[in-house]
């Protein structure tokens, strides 16, 4: 029969939270008797929550101070917001939870901790809830709420925060970041080290929402190395086009332009460097693809201090000014490439490409556990 497992996740605010949902499904079966039912917790609270959380895109690409306040007043007023997510979704969760009856709740946004949590406080519903943090240093309070049975982090950094929240050390666990199988190389895609001569070969993109100056950076690459550009505009129609009708005539077949694509890792498995924003998700699938990033950018709030998380550890470089990119690509490709052969080994070390096998696992304990202790209760 297997156990039963509410994933709590989001369909229209970034890929994270969904690609973060899909490396866990892809496990199940293999190793784990775990039925996973997976639902954007934005559909609980009917239009009005789906409208906002759509509204994530357009404002992440165009007005990114309105969403540093947004994040921050979420941040500040997190019972506010609870409070507020708890009205909207109250009876569609009952309703759910009628219908799938899990044996474990994992949310993997930070919308739908403190408010499911409420829920089930209020009805006195006892089922064990996890919670899975999606950002990696800059986590916000509504990742952190005491009630949740565990805190699963995917860095040291995040795990820090919840301590300074008030979650107790030994109710966080460290696993990682799960990462979908296709972005780990095998071995007849394995990274090689860079060898001089041949054309650079370069990736430019910035998310699933498709924000950043590409434009500038495909030009100053291509205006000042030899080398081939792919450039990932995602659900940008509009930046792909724009892309397309300035590069293509000045660059040609040097230059290729692609939508919202689910092939990101074939593009990574072929590239040398990608330029990416620090979003959490896409950071990690380049790690887990060894491929060395270039981070142009972070969203104010959540992604911050994500471009200096990656170069601490040597997994990548900062160049947050296009007027630098033409230093920073010439400091990694000089004494042969020394530097970016040196990013490509550190990425290799840090990447735990177990992550979703070990969250599934502590989930699988975790159950077991309650389910032992309530045996014992019930049998005295």
């Amino acid at each position: 029969m297997g156990i039963k497992v509410l994933i709590i996740s989001s369909d229209h605010t970034g890929h994270g939270h969904k690609s973060i949902t899909e490396s866990l499904c892809e496990k199940v079966g293999i190793d784990h008797d775990i039925n996973i039912h997976v639902v954007d917790g934005f559909s609980l609270g009917g239009q009005t929550l789906l409208t906002i959380g759509k509204l994530y895109g357009p404002i992440t690409r165009k007005a990114e101070n309105l969403w540093k306040m947004v994040y921050n007043i979420s941040a500040d007023n997190p019972t506010l917001i609870n409070r507020f997510i708890e009205g909207l979704i109250e009876n569609n969760f009952l309703k759910l939870l009628d219908e799938v009856k899990p044996d474990l709740i994992l949310s993997v946004h930070p919308n739908f901790n403190g408010s499911i949590l409420n829920i089930l406080e209020k009805r006195y519903i006892k089922i064990p809830f996890i919670t899975l943090i999606a950002d990696l240093v800059n986590i916000s309070p509504l990742w952190a709420d005491k009630r949740a049975d565990y805190i699963i982090s995917p860095t040291v950094e995040a795990g820090d925060k919840c301590i300074e929240y008030g979650i107790p050390e030994e109710n966080i666990k460290i696993l990682g970041f799960p990462v979908r199988a296709r972005f780990f190389r095998n071995n007849t895609n394995k990274k090689t080290s860079y060898q001089k001569g041949a054309p650079l070969k370069c990736l430019i993109m910035s998310g699933g929402e498709g924000v950043g100056n590409m434009k500038k950076i495909a030009e100053t690459l291509l205006d000042h190395f030899d080398c081939t550009v792919k450039i990932v505009a995602g659900r940008n129609a509009k930046l792909k086009a724009k892309l397309e009708q300035s590069l293509r005539s000045r660059y040609e077949e040097k230059v290729e332009v692609y939508g919202f694509t689910k092939n990101i890792h074939e593009l990574m498995f072929v590239s040398d460097i990608v330029f990416t924003r620090g979003s959490p998700n896409v950071m990690f699938e380049a790690i887990a693809s060894n491929t060395p990033m270039i981070i142009t950018g972070a969203l104010p709030g959540q992604e911050e201090d994500n471009p200096s998380f990656a170069e601490k550890s040597n997994l990548g470089v900062v160049c947050k000014n296009s007027n630098e990119i033409v230093q920073t690509i010439t400091e990694l490709l000089e004494n042969d490439g020394e530097k970016l052969n040196h990013i490509i080994n550190c990425q290799r070390k840090f990447i735990n490409p177990h992550a979703a096998e070990d969250i599934l696992q502590f989930i699988s304990d975790v159950l077991n556990h309650h389910m032992e202790a309530a045996a014992s209760l019930s049998y005295h």
